[in-house]
């Protein structure tokens, strides 16, 4: 079933759910439609349009906003679904400084990368290969990665999403969106390293450091 996305009383995006949950909250006064889905419910005396975006009749504060998941699809949308090293198409996740040096799994350390590259290399440093990444790797902020996190993705969702960061990679990933599409959250990134590997047609070379 499609998601929604829910907006807080002041328009700040607060995260999605399920339609059913969003109809509900409709119904009973607590949000009110902002987009249609066009889906339509029905039951047994009466049907509805179910909604794509919501937004609640009561600002409801938020006390405490975590960092933003490590996921797959967070982890491509931040990167453009592009290989840091050579700017080909993404398949695999990458540890910079390797597991087995003493990297750690977090944003700052793991980045997209094509499936030819992780293989070159493997558990090494990119000094090592004289690489360098098109960008440092870094936690991606701002509201909308809320959002943008979970892969789930509705084109209707942007005009409420653009101001509140994020929305270039968003838009970037929807273009070069390598993953499964089945609206399911993505589960967090494992320590295997390549995923659902396609071919890459040329490929790039991976940037040298600078003297």
């Amino acid at each position: 079933m499609p998601h929604v996305l829910v907006l807080n009383a002041s328009y700040e995006p607060l995260g999605v759910v399920s339609m059913r949950r969003a109809l509900i909250l409709v119904l009973n006064h607590k949000a009110v439609s902002l987009e249609d889905s066009g889906v339509t419910l029905h039951s047994a005396t009466s049907a509805v349009t179910a909604p794509s975006v919501v937004r609640l009749t009561r600002f409801v504060r938020v006390p405490f906003r975590g960092p933003v998941p490590l996921t797959r699809r967070a982890l491509f949308a931040r990167d453009h679904g592009r290989c840091v090293y050579c700017g080909a198409a993404a398949t695999s996740v990458d540890h910079v400084i390797p597991r087995s040096r003493g990297g750690q799994h977090r944003w700052d350390n793991v980045v997209a990368a094509c499936r030819r590259c992780n293989h070159t290399k493997a558990d090494r440093h990119l000094t090592e290969l004289g690489w360098r990444m098109k960008r440092t790797p870094a936690p991606p902020s701002g509201l909308a990665w809320r959002v943008i996190g979970t892969g789930i993705r509705d084109p209707r969702w942007r005009p409420y999403l653009e101001p509140y960061g994020g929305i270039e990679q968003f838009r970037e990933y929807e273009h070069h969106d390598h993953t499964e599409s089945s609206g399911a959250l993505p589960a967090p990134l494992g320590r295997s390293h390549s995923v659902h590997p396609v071919p890459c047609g040329e490929h790039p070379k991976p940037e040298p450091l600078s003297a």
